[in-house]
């Protein structure tokens, strides 16, 4: 299946087959997939196994703010399961070369996200957040060993309450038409160092 799509994909690029980004990619994806499927039976072993509730789930949820009325939570959650004792867990998966350190994984956007994907995903079932966890799951493309990893990502009333704090603050700030510059791109900017740079 991923050598089909894989070509489909190609074939709405410019990339040509035979360059050497796609034969390594080609190439580091042997026999990964194939690990994901035993991975997640040992990381939920102790809880009773687990069963696929869904997949790219979509989320367009409604953001009760006066301040930002009209705008909607969108996002796609990558898996969704349920452990032996009734209790859900949602998965991101993230792709990378040999995994994260400890700095990445703590990561505040990317915890965001998957905490806004609990907490739109309870609203939209009518679930307590309480019965939902949240994970990465890392799909290490050059890694020798550990291939695929999964580990908790905490996602309690605080952290939710500071990720729809910082998206309510980010949604009013768009909404003004306020904009943040990001110094790390300016090298990038067609603008830089010339008259119009801001």
């Amino acid at each position: 299946m991923f050598d089909s799509v894989f070509a489909e994909e190609l074939a709405t690029s410019s990339i040509p087959e035979d360059t050497q980004l796609v034969i390594e990619m080609k190439k580091q994806v042997v026999g990964l997939f194939e690990l994901i499927l035993p991975t997640l039976d040992d990381y939920f072993e102790d809880k009773g196994g687990w069963t696929l509730v869904g997949a790219e789930e979509s989320l367009m949820e409604g953001i009760p703010d006066s301040r930002v009325e009209g705008y909607n939570f969108k996002g796609f959650i990558d898996v969704i399961l349920k452990d032996g004792n009734g209790h859900y867990h949602i998965i991101d998966w993230k792709t990378c070369s040999w995994g994260w350190d400890a700095r990445k994984k703590n990561n505040t956007l990317y915890v965001r996200q998957l905490v806004l994907y609990k907490h739109y995903y309870a609203k939209k079932h009518g679930l307590s957040p309480r019965t939902i966890s949240t994970h990465f799951g890392l799909i290490k493309r050059t890694a020798k060993k550990g291939r695929v990893e999964i580990f908790r990502v905490t996602s309690g009333e605080r952290k939710t309450k500071n990720s729809l704090d910082f998206l309510s603050k980010a949604l009013y700030n768009i909404k003004r038409g306020r904009r943040i510059k990001n110094r790390l791109s300016c090298k990038y900017c067609p603008y830089y160092e010339t008259e119009h740079c801001t």
